[in-house]
C-alpha cells in the first residue's frame, strides 16, 4: 500500500506489539542527512500512533521525491498509510 511519497507493507503478528521497519535507500534519498530525516519523520509518526497498531509489523519504504517534502507532509503521508494498513491487516 502506499501513496506518492512512502510504500508501507504490513503483516499481522503474534506478538501483540507493533514493530517498525525502515528500508531507505541511497538512490531514493540521497544523502545521509535526507535519510536521516525521513527515518526520523517514521520513527516519530509511529511512535504516536503505535497505541492503535497492535500486533503488526509494517515496513516503510521512500519514494523518488521524498527529498523535497515537508516534515510535516511526510508524517501526514504515514499516519495515513500506517492507520490504513492496521484495517487491512485487523481484517485477517
Amino acid at each position: 500500500m502506499g501513496d506518492g511519497l512512502f510504500s508501507v507493507l504490513g503483516r499481522s503478528n503474534a506478538l501483540g506489539v507493533p514493530r517498525l521497519g525502515l528500508a531507505i535507500s541511497v538512490k531514493t534519498a540521497g544523502t545521509a542527512v535526507c535519510r536521516n530525516r525521513i527515518k526520523r519523520a517514521a520513527r516519530e509518526t509511529f511512535r504516536i500512533i503505535q497505541h492503535d497498531l497492535s500486533g503488526i509489523d509494517v515496513v516503510v519504504m521512500a519514494g523518488r521525491g521524498i527529498t523535497t517534502r515537508t516534515s510535516a507532509e511526510m508524517r501526514a503521508s504515514l499516519e495515513k498509510l500506517f492507520r490504513s494498513i492496521s484495517k487491512k491487516c485487523a481484517r485477517y
